[in-house]
């Protein structure tokens, strides 16, 4: 007991830097965050106490309603996302195939690329003469093509399974060896139709989709979710997917291979034991991974500005982005209002936090 606690200074001394830097740049610059946000102050007078009024202007104010929207529909839609492709990319990473180590390489490398640098790529990809409309319009362009080989694809293949299954012999619709001879047979059959000129290339106006515009996905008449927010929508789920897929694999290789070898045993199908087994023994990573998705998701901020002005505001603005802007605009700062926008930002975070955790009780524990 005495040689535990003659350790005790030793490790506080090693916690010392980084219990000081968050005493001073958390628990210091939040608290004077919320006194500020009851007072009247710009950086550059004295503060005085006005109540709530900072709080009743933000919540007054339509683009902080707008950039709380914005800022709910991207966390739960991009949680959602990445978070069902991270499990579904760790799962294919768990086999032991040749090459994997590669593979699991190559994934990770868009996690590790800035942020700044991906979004300029999106940026480009979904410009009006973008990779994105280029891919539409020649796909729009080869759809007979595309068509003819997908169904000529899907018949042989049915044949070949009901061929197989009538001689009495195991085969599965998805069985790779009779998709090779479909996807063979799928190939000479559309080149033979082509060559005929029964189908063919056919002539169509470029694709010109303007994705940085003022467009809306809307339910019952309500602005739910902007074409531009949609694209970094999808940036964010391919950047961040590699690195929550570390987290399940690790978690997958806890899992004991006795409960698959029981599954198995009892006849499970591969999405029975995914759903039954997997999930379920994953719930801890799980907690994990969507706690740091929605508070990741939720501070938002770095490719809503760098796009800057190529979109429309009200379509990108979000909760982070509306507390910066309201900070340094036309040279003054409102700081009540930009400390209320980032107390209420905080809260949001820990309420949803908190609302998520009562579907994983165990973590509790």
């Amino acid at each position: 007991m005495r040689q535990r606690f003659s350790q005790t200074p030793t490790a506080y001394l090693f916690l010392a830097p980084f219990l000081v830097t968050t005493a001073v740049f958390f628990f210091y610059a939040f608290g004077r965050a919320v006194y500020y946000s009851f007072t009247d102050f710009n950086l550059f007078n004295t503060p005085q106490l006005i109540g709530v009024k900072p709080y009743a202007d933000v919540l007054g104010d339509p683009s902080f309603r707008r950039a709380l929207g914005n800022s709910l529909v991207f966390a739960v839609l991009t949680t959602t996302l990445q978070t069902v492709g991270a499990l579904l990319m760790a799962v294919a990473l768990n086999n032991k195939i040749r090459g994997m180590g590669f593979f699991r390489s190559a994934w990770y490398m868009p996690s590790i690329t800035s942020s700044v640098v991906i979004t300029l790529i999106f940026l480009w990809l979904f410009q009006r003469r973008g990779i994105a409309n280029y891919v539409i319009t020649q796909a729009q362009a080869y759809a007979p093509l595309l068509l003819t080989f997908l169904g000529v694809l899907l018949v042989a293949q049915v044949v070949q399974v009901l061929l197989e299954r009538a001689r009495r012999l195991p085969a599965g619709w998805f069985d790779p060896a009779l998709a090779a001879v479909s996807a063979l047979v799928a190939l000479a059959v559309t080149a033979g139709l082509a060559w005929a000129g029964v189908v063919g290339v056919r002539e169509v106006p470029p694709f010109d989709y303007q994705y940085f515009a003022d467009k809306w996905i809307e339910v019952g008449g309500v602005r739910v979710l902007s074409i531009p927010l949609l694209v970094v929508v999808i940036q964010n789920t391919f950047t961040t997917i590699p690195t929550l897929m570390l987290f399940f694999l690790a978690g997958l290789q806890n899992i004991p291979g006795a409960l698959y070898e029981a599954a198995d045993i009892d006849g499970a199908t591969p999405w029975q034991k995914l759903t039954r087994v997997t999930v379920p023994m994953l719930r801890p990573v799980t907690f994990y991974v969507i706690t740091v998705g929605l508070i990741g998701t939720m501070q938002m901020f770095d490719q809503v500005a760098v796009i800057g002005t190529a979109a429309p505001g009200d379509t990108l603005i979000t909760l982070a982005y509306y507390v910066y802007t309201n900070t340094f605009k036309a040279g003054a700062a409102p700081v009540n209002m930009a400390s209320a926008g980032a107390i209420i930002l905080a809260l949001i975070i820990l309420a949803m936090v908190f609302v998520q955790r009562r579907f994983f009780p165990s973590e509790a524990q």
